[in-house]
């Protein structure tokens, strides 16, 4: 496997990472220092399993493994590398479905979400971690971000991609520099205010979308994306494109709906008020 940027080393054997020092710094002034879920949805990823959780601080409150019915060793393999992983077996299909049963299961404050192919890596929840405690709601991964990066892009992708997060940007008020990538954080009330109903990959496009209708605080946070490791991976960029597109502009009616609401409320009270 070839990569333009040399994949963190973590040798064999090697404990997870201790909790960095500025994230000690932060946590010092509070008083109780909130508890990290991290969910994982994995299908037939036991291969990738071992460097996914050999990256995870150990000071992570919860690893909750949502299983879309693997036929490998992918539940074994987790449980064997991380004895108290809670797994979640999935009873629906598609990474959003998964993603909505893993969050159900949350008992943290602050909520990660990881891909299982590797090509997340693990240290850097500490950078969603202080972001949330400094302020933030909502911890955007960015891979165009200054600081972040990918490996795992092609050029029509990226074209894609960049194109998509225009339209949000300019139909929403966002300022993102990337909108379809899956390592994000936020506190566990976020939950309340964005009301997931979708089940594909998409998912990712309307929490992004839906934390900026909410008023919610975001800060993106420089990532880098690195190859799947072992495997191929499901995603289909002409299929998935549309299917982002269609999000945006069902959200999109959705707030010309609810705009309209709030002025007929606003025109009916002001009829009553006159009368």
């Amino acid at each position: 496997m070839s990569s333009s940027v040399v994949r963190p080393a973590i040798p064999d054997g090697a404990p997870p990472a201790r909790i960095p020092a500025q994230y000690r710094a932060i946590s010092t002034h509070l008083a109780i220092a909130p508890r990290v879920s991290v969910v994982i949805p994995a299908m037939n990823e036991a291969e990738n399993l071992p460097y996914v959780f050999k990256t995870l601080p150990e000071w992570i409150h919860e690893v909750v493994l949502v299983d879309g019915n693997s036929t490998d060793d992918t539940v074994e393999v987790a449980r064997d590398l991380w004895p108290e992983v809670v797994v979640v077996p999935q009873s629906g299909k598609g990474k959003g479905d998964a993603l909505i049963t893993g969050f159900e299961a949350c008992s943290g404050d602050i909520i990660v979400m990881v891909d299982a192919d590797g090509s997340a890596d693990g240290q850097e929840i500490v950078s969603y971690v202080s972001a949330l405690v400094s302020g933030a709601d909502f911890a955007k991964g960015s891979r165009f971000a200054n600081g972040g990066g990918t490996d795992d892009m092609t050029p029509i992708r990226k074209l894609g991609n960049w194109a998509l997060c225009s339209v949000v940007n300019a139909k929403f008020g966002a300022r993102y520099t990337d909108l379809c990538y899956g390592y994000n954080a936020f506190w566990r009330h976020c939950l309340d205010e964005i009301d997931l109903d979708c089940t594909g990959f998409e998912v990712e496009t309307l929490m992004n979308i839906r934390v900026v209708k909410a008023g919610l605080r975001v800060q993106e946070i420089p990532s880098h994306e690195y190859l799947r490791i072992h495997g191929a991976s499901n995603l289909r960029a002409v299929r998935d494109g549309l299917r982002v597109l269609k999000v945006i502009m069902k959200e999109r009616s959705n707030r010309r709906a609810h705009r309209s609401r709030t002025v007929e409320a606003k025109l009916s009270q002001a009829r009553e008020d006159g009368s």
